[in-house]
């Protein structure tokens, strides 16, 4: 099966070695997304709410120029370094997800790479 690497603009994607998301066949593996704008900045900081919905924004954005769509999404993760923000993480979840329900977990992590980020989150998409 051909595979196909979707880049985005982050710069630490040449510095780890890894692509925002990954195409083989009919699935679709994004990386853990978060909340940046198309500088690298941190959208939302202090608002777990609404880096959620900027991350989801993102990894919408790769799952597009994978061939795919929210809607094809059967896995998410989502990593927070605070589970007492598990309502706001999750309210951006299901007005993004709520229609499709795909399989999720939430994970408290002491950290994220940025001090300034809070949400971090994966999908899986199989294309039909």
């Amino acid at each position: 099966m051909e595979r196909e690497n979707v880049e985005s603009a982050s710069e630490w994607e040449d510095e780890v070695g890894y692509s925002r998301a990954v195409r083989v066949g009919d699935r679709i593996e994004v990386s853990g997304t978060t909340a940046t704008d198309e500088d690298g900045a941190v959208v939302g900081v202090g608002d777990p709410y609404a880096q959620a919905t900027q991350a989801i924004e993102n990894v919408e954005s790769a799952l597009v120029e994978a061939g795919a769509t929210l809607d094809e999404v059967v896995r998410t993760r989502m990593f927070v370094t605070d589970i007492d923000c598990y309502e706001a993480v999750g309210r951006a979840h299901r007005e993004a997800f709520g229609d499709v329900g795909p399989a999720t977990s939430m994970y408290e992590i002491e950290r994220l790479v940025d001090p300034d980020l809070l949400v971090e989150i994966e999908a899986v998409a199989i294309r039909e």
